[in-house]
């Protein structure tokens, strides 16, 4: 339809002075409104998403139930809170790890493996998929590693394995049990078989706690996979597992289409686990603090009775 001559002829509408927007009868009612309550200003990570039951949860509740969704899903979680607690009072020192070289077999699949290891960096301010801390837990002074699975799964490379050795040496030094987390898809792929190489390494380490008589405790977490489980997590003096944490070398897809079988509910989970002897004990995150602090108090009273005889 043609317009009338009348909007035809109307005035275009001025320019508004300057610092004026157009922002609807709120903007006008209170000026800078829009401000206060634009999405920009809006947290983008004030709600998780539960993996289980699909709820949307507050995250300051979250973060007060040390990421255990209401279903009891006990979430992946990094370092600085396992460290903050595990360790009395959240209080505990990092101790620096050995550097090793970031790319001994110039790897390139789709993209370098120095490019892959520089985003994980970035993503998860790490160097590597381990840290490693002093403090005491239950009053005993421990030394703990933590395997972090956002950098590239956890993945069990020359830093780790170097990380792991380095740990063990420090509770050797301080005559400290020595505990870890951990968490992991596997072998690095990237390092071949310099990789490979870090399940005797980490072997032969243990064998030093075993001469000092120390103890290792292994907490099993969601995903202990490859290996990782052919290694170091499965020669603890104890192994405790948080709540439905998944426990293998080889994902149950892989085994049921190897075997062509139909694999029973809850296989691989850490439930399971205890049920066939791979797991002493599941054991809520609120409580790991407490039971690892019984069970190392224990065993380092038999070292120092076994000492005195």
């Amino acid at each position: 339809m043609a317009l009338t001559d009348d909007k035809k002829n109307k005035p275009p509408r001025p320019p508004l002075p300057a610092g004026r927007e157009r922002g609807g009868w709120l903007a006008r009612f209170a000026p800078g409104v829009r401000k206060l309550v634009s999405r920009q200003d809006t947290p983008s990570n004030l709600w998780e998403k539960c993996p289980d039951t699909g709820e949307m949860i507050y995250r300051p509740d979250l973060e007060a139930a040390l990421w255990v969704t209401p279903a009891g899903r006990h979430m992946r979680i990094r370092p600085a809170l396992r460290f903050a607690y595990t360790f009395d009072g959240g209080r505990y020192k990092p101790f620096p790890l050995p550097k090793t070289p970031d790319d001994p077999l110039g790897f390139s699949y789709g993209k370098p493996y120095r490019e892959n290891l520089a985003a994980a960096r970035k993503t998860t301010g790490e160097p590597d998929a381990i840290a490693a801390a002093v403090g005491e837990i239950g009053g005993v002074t421990s030394v703990v590693l933590v395997q972090d699975f956002d950098f590239l799964g956890g993945s069990l490379g020359a830093a780790v394995g170097e990380a792991f050795i380095a740990a063990v040496e420090e509770a050797v030094k301080r005559k400290a049990p020595f505990v870890i987390f951990a968490a992991s898809g596997g072998a690095r792929m990237q390092e071949g078989a310099l990789s490979l190489m870090q399940m005797a390494r980490t072997t032969v380490a243990i064998q030093r706690l075993r001469r000092a008589r120390l103890p290792y405790v292994v907490v099993l977490t969601d995903p202990t996979f490859g290996g990782v489980t052919a290694s170091y997590a499965m020669l603890g003096d104890v192994h405790l597992a948080e709540p439905a944490a998944r426990i293998g070398f080889t994902g149950r897809r892989v085994i049921e289409e190897t075997i062509r079988e139909t694999l029973p509910a809850g296989f691989q989970t850490a439930e399971f686990q205890v049920e066939r002897g791979m797991v002493d004990r599941v054991v809520s995150r609120k409580e790991l603090p407490v039971v690892l602090g019984s069970i190392l108090r224990t065993l380092m009273m038999g070292r120092a009775r076994r000492a005195a005889a």
